[in-house]
């Protein structure tokens, strides 16, 4: 019976044949609160209140789970369904109590209530004929839209399988031959190099009214570039209000004024681009000709890039790098065992040297970036793939060290997958390649790769004309100059032409490939040593070849009075507002830093490593820097501006030797980038105002007072905690208000002199230039420490 059990929410609500919710909401308004778990408990109460309320909807159900249906003819459904004409009567049953305002009636039989109920049903299937439901008029519809269906699925089902067919084809295609898989892949990248050519199409013709301008260009330069007469020019600044001359040079803001009256757009570029001066004369399609890639290898310090490299050409660098780290890029020239040639750039991977790595990745056709498999992926090698993506260059990864103990591929390639980088075995587009660059092991598929992707690009260059390229580094060399490493782009370099490159000019003495052979003349993709230019250019700048000196002095000449006259305008001058700010800190300091290095690309990284460590207290200036040894000049500037002088891998002159010794000039020689940086930093530190600390030492009570005539007071005192120093300073307190802070004056126990009593031992003292002791006051003696301030 229903009252010997309890029944479940989900049960009663399947048994009456209504929601859950309908039965919560019911038992809610008759004043019982019920959870809405499908297994809350419901009492016999509340079941019988249940039961009487939703009485039909049981009924309904209990017929309905008796009707059969048939099926006379197809779509024709006959269905026989009694109609219930009226509720069976329940007897009602007395009163039996009531609560909270609800009636509570007594028990029903359910067995005669069914009994009852299939009663009626049958007298009501005698009383009335079965209903026949016939639907010939949709039957036609039905038919066509069940078999439109059937035929839409069906083509579905067959795309379905096609695509997975294709898909499982494209699978098997990967674990066919390797001719199969490249031709494949330069299938693919065929056609993403024409989707570049494409959208590069579409850039320039964009770009066609942007103006690339360096600032201080001269009135007649800008004319020239915006294809208008000077005198149109001049007179536009007139309408405006601003009188210029042909040959005056105009600031950005003068600048931006006149173009937009011209309708076009400026963006400013440094004096670097030196193609702005120099038009070059698009090639013939007959005239180019296969050239080597230019494969640049980048990564985090001490993974492994130049000993990869060393592998490759054979030979042994990193021996002769201070500290075992390269400081420099290097550039080499090397053959694989099938013949190809490729040129390499090796670039540091310390992370003060990110201007040689980005330059790296702009001159270059595919990049290696190398990660140590016993490592991550570390700062310098996230730096380095956005520097690659930046120059959009096809990336190659190799995971080198895989022979050391705590080798770990796998870990290598998840890491990178979390900066959005896919390797080609995990289902991406970058390739890989596991290596080892102590044994060898994996090296010839790494250059397998490389050529792929070079392969792809299409790289062509035409050698019959004048060489074109890029400036990679520059050194001073005591014995034979000026000598400045770089790539040839395109075209042919020769022994006696006269190159241009940045402000620098000279007439080529000698050319030199890595292993120190002299060569004629140099092609396309080739890196060599150039011997002849009157002046170190920086790296980055491009080289051009030109008939005459003169033409090329003439250039070089515009190009050095534009240097410093952009150095005169950036200028900082000291200004009120500066010397305001320095007031108000009080202790502003500046350390002038004279900088001498090797090469260029090594002076560009420490300086802007060196003014990157200012700080709103400590300003670094580097007022002057460049290649070569450190001469008199330097010693004298480094006087004149109260400078110390940094020499990376150079050392001074005898004579700026004897003179810095004189002056009293501090000069500070470095082969390592880190070690410098690190003592610059500790030399700003020891400028900062250190930081003071105050250390409570003891306490004494003042126990009696002693008035002496031209002594003064003297108090007698018990020393409670700690120990009191005659050196140190005091305070006098009075009921926890400090009354004085001074110096002891005189420190005695019992009649001699002495400099410290410690805790539990009784003293005498004097305050200097104070008397104004009483019984009972506390003197707290304290030190003040001085901190040293890191940055």
């Amino acid at each position: 019976m229903i009252e010997n059990r309890t029944l479940r929410l989900g049960q009663i609500a399947r048994k009456l044949n209504v929601g859950r919710n309908t039965i919560i909401n019911f038992l809610k308004e008759k004043g019982y609160n019920i959870d809405s778990n499908p297994n809350a408990k419901i009492n016999s109460e509340e079941y019988t209140l249940l039961e009487n309320a939703f009485e039909d909807s049981a009924v309904e159900k209990k017929v309905a789970s008796n009707i059969k249906i048939g099926i006379e003819e197809k779509f024709q459904i006959i269905e026989e369904k009694p109609k219930i004409e009226e509720k069976p009567k329940i007897e009602e049953k007395p009163k039996v109590e009531e609560k909270k305002g609800i009636k509570i009636v007594s028990k029903i039989d359910l067995k005669d209530l069914s009994r009852k109920k299939v009663a009626s049903s049958d007298q009501s299937k005698k009383k009335r004929r079965p209903r026949k439901r016939i639907i010939p008029d949709k039957k036609k519809i039905k038919t066509q839209d069940i078999k439109k269906t059937d035929k839409d699925i069906s083509e579905q089902k067959n795309k379905a399988i096609q695509e997975k067919i294709k898909s499982t084809l494209a699978k098997l295609s990967k674990t066919s031959e390797t001719q199969t898989k490249r031709s494949k892949y330069r299938k693919e990248k065929r056609s993403q190099h024409a989707e570049v050519i494409e959208e590069e199409k579409i850039k320039q013709e964009k770009e066609s009214k942007v103006l690339k301008v360096t600032e201080y260009i001269s009135a007649n330069d800008l004319a020239k570039l915006m294809d208008v007469s000077a005198n149109d020019v001049i007179a536009k600044y007139l309408e405006i209000g601003m009188f210029v001359s042909i040959n005056q040079r105009l600031d950005a803001e003068t600048i931006n004024i006149i173009t937009e009256e011209f309708g076009f757009k400026v963006e400013f570029t440094t004096s670097d681009n030196n193609e702005l001066l120099i038009k070059e004369t698009p090639d013939d399609e007959k005239d180019l000709k296969t050239r080597a890639p230019i494969v640049t290898i980048m990564g985090h310090v001490d993974h492994g890039k130049t000993s990869l490299l060393d592998f490759i050409r054979d030979s042994n660098v990193t021996k002769d790098e201070a500290g075992g780290i390269t400081q420099h890029i290097g550039a080499y020239d090397v053959k694989t065992k099938d013949g190809e040639r490729i040129a390499f750039l090796d670039t540091p991977g310390h992370e003060a040297f990110t201007a040689m790595r980005a330059r790296g990745a702009k001159i270059t056709d595919v990049v290696i970036i190398v990660i140590a498999a016993d490592s991550t992926v570390m700062p310098q090698t996230k730096e380095a793939i956005n520097h690659s993506k930046v120059a959009e260059v096809p990336i190659v990864f190799a995971i080198n060290k895989i022979d050391t103990p705590n080798a770990n591929a796998n870990k290598v390639k998840e890491d990178l997958s979390k900066i959005d980088i896919l390797v080609e075995d995990w289902g991406g587009k970058y390739q890989c390649q596991e290596v080892s660059a102590k044994t060898g092991k994996g090296i010839d598929e790494l250059l397998e790769k490389v050529l792929l992707e070079a392969e792809m690009l299409e790289l062509k260059a035409n050698p019959n004309k004048k060489g074109v390229g890029t400036i990679i580094e520059s050194e001073l060399d005591k014995g034979r100059g000026y000598l400045t490493t770089l790539m040839v782009q395109s075209g042919t370099l020769k022994k006696g032409d006269i190159v241009l490159a940045g402000s620098q000019y000279g007439k080529i003495k000698a050319l030199f490939d890595y292993r120190n052979n002299e060569k004629q003349e140099v092609g396309p993709s080739t890196p060599i040593l150039m011997l002849g230019l009157n002046g170190a250019p920086q790296a980055g700048d491009f080289f051009n070849v030109f008939d005459t000196d003169k033409e090329a002095r003439e250039i070089a000449t515009k190009r050095e009075q534009l240097i410093r006259e952009q150095k005169l305008r950036t200028k900082k001058h000291v200004t009120l507002d500066e010397i305001g700010r320095r007031l108000a800190l009080g202790s502003f300091k500046e350390l002038n830093i004279v900088l001498k290095g090797d090469v260029d690309g090594s002076i560009e990284a420490l300086s802007d490593s060196m003014e990157k460590l200012s700080t709103n207290e400590i300003s670094v200036n580097i007022i002057h820097r460049g290649v070569g040894q450190i001469t008199e000049s330097d010693v004298l500037l480094a006087s004149a501006s109260d400078a110390i002088i940094i020499g990376f891998q150079v050392r001074p002159a005898v004579n700026a030797r004897i003179l810095a010794e004189k002056e009293g000039i501090d000069i500070r020689m470095y082969s390592i980038i880190y070690e410098a940086i690190n003592e610059i930093k500790s030399a700003m530190e020891g400028l900062l105002e250190p930081t003071e600390e105050e250390n409570v030492l003891g306490n004494v009570e003042v126990r009696e007072i002693y008035k002496i005539s031209k002594v003064g007071t003297i108090a007698g005192c018990y020393v409670t905690n700690g120990k009191i120093m005659r050196k140190n300073e005091i305070r006098l307190i009075r009921d926890g208000i400090v009354i004085f802070t001074g110096k002891i004056k005189q420190l005695k126990r019992f009649k001699e002199d002495i400099n410290e009593v410690k805790s539990g031992y009784e003293c005498g003292l004097s305050i200097e230039d104070y008397n104004d002791i009483k019984v009972g006051d506390n003197i707290e003696s304290f030190e003040i420490k001085e901190i040293k301030r890191k940055l």
